[in-house]
């Protein structure tokens, strides 16, 4: 595997995207491309880390919320 397989299939080991058997050959190519590897798999999970903090929750829906208090309603009055 050459470096350049190996930052594609970095960015997909982060995401947990990778086959068993991609596994194993992406942890062989990690051991030989050592600090290199590693640094770039940390770079990756930084960026994945930022990108799930960029997302925006969903609002819940108000028949959720709606839903939610009758419930808390029905609790108080049992």
């Amino acid at each position: 595997m050459s470096f350049e397989q190996f930052q594609n299939q970095s960015r997909l080991y982060v995401i947990g995207a990778l086959e068993p058997e991609e596994l194993e050959e992406f942890e062989k190519a990690r051991k030989k491309f050592g600090n290199k590897a590693e640094e770039f798999i940390t770079k990756c999970y930084a960026l994945h880390e930022a990108f799930a903090l960029s997302l925006r929750p969903a609002k819940a829906s108000t028949a959720i919320k709606e839903r939610l208090m009758a419930m808390v309603k029905a609790k108080k009055e049992a």
